[in-house]
């Protein structure tokens, strides 16, 4: 399915909706196959130790199925999460922003569903996998 919004339009919807979060999180990537998403990890985001911790990676992978549903909707503010499970593999690098791979697997009209790789940049291998997905509010 053909995108909706480009990064850059995305990026500034975020910017609308959720100002709260300005800043955090970038897109690095977003076209029809794939959507690479950042977080900037910093002290906000470490757990006892100086890795970056669960709630953080959830927030990232919860952001990005978001971002990688609205590019293909257009932008519905009200869609939101209805289920996610998220599996931590390994450690997160100490210092590293944190990267989304999403793929959205099934857009349906009241459903999307997408699966989100978590990296720590520059590393090749997944710290964290997650399934989420979304409840696409009707037309009205």
């Amino acid at each position: 399915m053909s995108l909706k919004l480009a990064g850059d339009e995305m990026s500034a919807f975020l910017d609308q909706v959720f100002p709260q979060v300005r800043g955090m999180f970038a897109i690095d990537r977003l076209d029809d196959d794939l959507l690479v998403m950042r977080l900037h990890a910093n002290e906000q985001h470490l757990r006892p130790g100086g890795t970056v911790s669960g709630p953080a990676m959830f927030s990232l992978a919860d952001v990005a199925a978001y971002v990688a549903t609205m590019a293909r909707i257009g932008p519905q503010a009200l869609a939101v999460t209805t289920n996610c499970s998220i599996d931590f593999m390994r450690k997160p690098v100490a210092g590293a922003d944190i990267l989304a791979h999403a793929k959205v697997l099934k857009l349906g009209r009241a459903l999307s569903v997408t699966d989100v790789l978590l990296y720590s940049d520059g590393q090749p291998e997944p710290v964290a996998r997650a399934t989420l997905t979304y409840s696409i509010p009707p037309d009205r």
